[in-house]
């Protein structure tokens, strides 16, 4: 699902609300984790999961194409890791 999708089926459930508002409100909600993941913050949504950023230390790499070592700096990557409802319902027989 991309987010035109996401903010499409939440227009369909709530009716009462206007399209763009519906847009603000996603693009706001995502806004928020990604300030908050930027800072270095842990995003916690309850039955869904958490967002928080892993660091990557620096290390010894190789180009692929050339064989060439290369040295790889160290960087910040977003790690997300599914709440317990969320596995429940995702390995539900």
């Amino acid at each position: 699902m991309i987010k035109s999708e996401l903010i499409g089926k939440l227009v369909e459930a709530n009716p009462h609300l206007y399209q763009r508002d519906v847009e603000r409100i996603v693009s706001t909600v995502f806004e928020e984790i990604s300030s908050a993941l930027s800072r270095g913050d842990r995003v916690e949504l309850r039955g869904f999961g958490a967002f928080s950023v892993k660091k990557r230390p620096a290390r010894i790499g190789r180009n692929p194409r050339t064989g060439e070592t290369v040295q790889v700096e160290e960087k910040h990557v977003p790690y997300f890791k599914t709440g317990k409802d969320l596995r429940e319902r995702l390995n539900a027989d």
